[in-house]
């Protein structure tokens, strides 16, 4: 294995796993940290953790148990992996744990690109865009754990590290790979060694990746991950072979637990002509809707049905304020979990996904250990399938696909090759 990655929850994870495989590199993704050793035909290892909205020291804890088994696997590259919406609090986790990678690593510096313009992430000036508007415009501000309400990466990280944060500008980027590694080099020189790097397009990616040779810790969204397969064949590294995906037949079933507006409008196009649940907050609080009755409905229904939690901002700020933020969050991660096992168990194979820390409750709750990655059903969403089970997936992030995602990946689960 060359390169060892460590994503901050499930979806996110995916996404990466699917660029790299897209990009040539035979890819596992591991949930957790894995107990055995690697299989020796793959290029690239993605251990999934949950740390995204841990406390700063439990996020820190894990991710350097993933590192050091990725260690011990050969790995000769790092790549942390966060949402391409930079998703953090003030106090962490981004900045901690990738100084924490550092430290382990004796890497001399970083370099930080949550870009991803195929799903409208770009940096520009240091700032993030959602399509043409900043971070903090873009719905994310009211996100329910983590709400970015500052567009400039370098601030915000600036808020959680105590190295220096440095920044490789657009019009240095724009001269290709050479310039941009030297800039790097320039930015840690100066005691920057977190290099916040400009991205608009996935030329820029691919020189980016170009840049990174050498460099022991890459960090960012799964976009930057583009150049780095062509990277390592360049060197030598990799002889990848392409892997061939047999969907499966069978059952199929929706959860979502996002409140993102696209999970939003994804749920409104499917409940127009298909079977849907809703359940709320105070349903489950209160112990009106148990997974069990969630997961009897969707087995008894003669179609694919999607169960989802999925409040306008307003509704979730109140239900925090009636619950408290943790313990909302915890139970519908359970509720989702166990009505995912329920589904399982009562024969369900495709099962389709929506929300980073649902997704990452539901893998969890199924015990999967590790998915070999298939085709793409959207820019950062692959189609999945868990090692020794009859279970094709799909683990969307919110914001991820168009509205009509979910029919799309009912039916790249099943496709055969």
């Amino acid at each position: 294995m060359k390169l060892g990655c460590i994503g901050d929850d499930f979806t996110g994870s995916s996404d990466l796993a699917s660029m790299l495989a897209k990009n040539g590199m035979r890819v596992i993704q591991f949930t957790g940290v894995p107990q055995w050793p690697a299989p020796e035909d793959v290029d690239a290892g993605v251990v999934a953790l949950k740390t995204r909205t841990m406390p700063v020291e439990e996020a820190v804890r894990r991710s350097l148990e993933a590192l050091d088994w990725l260690l011990a696997q050969g790995c000769t590259q790092i790549f942390f992996k966060y949402c391409s919406t930079f998703d953090s609090t003030r106090e962490g986790n981004i900045g901690p744990v990738t100084e924490a990678l550092m430290e382990r690593l004796g890497a001399d510096c970083a370099i930080v690109c949550p870009a991803f313009p195929a799903t409208g992430r770009s940096v520009y000036q240091g700032h993030l865009f959602v399509g043409d508007r900043l971070l903090s415009d873009s719905g994310m501000e009211h996100h329910p754990l983590t709400p970015m309400t500052d567009p400039d990466i370098r601030r915000w990280l600036a808020g959680q590290a105590t190295r220096g944060v440095g920044h490789v500008p657009a019009a240095t980027v724009f001269r290709g790979a050479e310039a941009i590694a030297e800039a790097i080099r320039a930015e840690t020189a100066a005691v920057r060694p977190l290099v916040v790097i400009d991205a608009v397009s996935d030329a820029d990616l691919r020189a980016i990746g170009a840049a990174t040779r050498g460099l022991k810790l890459v960090t960012g969204g799964s976009g930057v991950a583009m150049g780095l397969p062509a990277m390592l064949m360049a060197d030598g590294d990799l002889d990848p072979a392409g892997a061939v995906w047999s969907g499966m037949p069978g059952q199929g079933a929706l959860i979502a637990g996002s409140a993102s507006k696209m999970t939003r409008a994804q749920i409104a196009r499917w409940s127009e002509a298909n079977p849907a649940l809703e359940i709320t907050a105070d349903a489950v609080m209160e112990g009106r809707v148990t997974p069990e009755t969630a997961a009897g409905a969707a087995l008894d229904s003669a179609s694919p049905m999607l169960v989802y939690s999925s409040a306008d901002p307003a509704s979730v700020r109140a239900a925090q304020e009636r619950y408290g933020r943790e313990t909302i969050a915890e139970r519908l991660e359970s509720f989702f979990a166990e009505t995912a096992r329920q589904l399982v168990d009562g024969g369900v194979t495709r099962l389709v996904t929506a929300g980073g820390e649902t997704s990452g409750a539901v893998v969890e709750g199924l015990g999967l250990t590790a998915l070999r990655i298939g085709p793409e059903i959207a820019p950062g969403v692959p189609a999945v399938m868990a090692e020794g089970r009859d279970l094709a997936l799909a683990l969307k992030s919110g914001n991820f696909g168009d509205v009509d995602f979910f029919a799309k990946a009912l039916s790249v689960l099943e496709a055969r090759s």
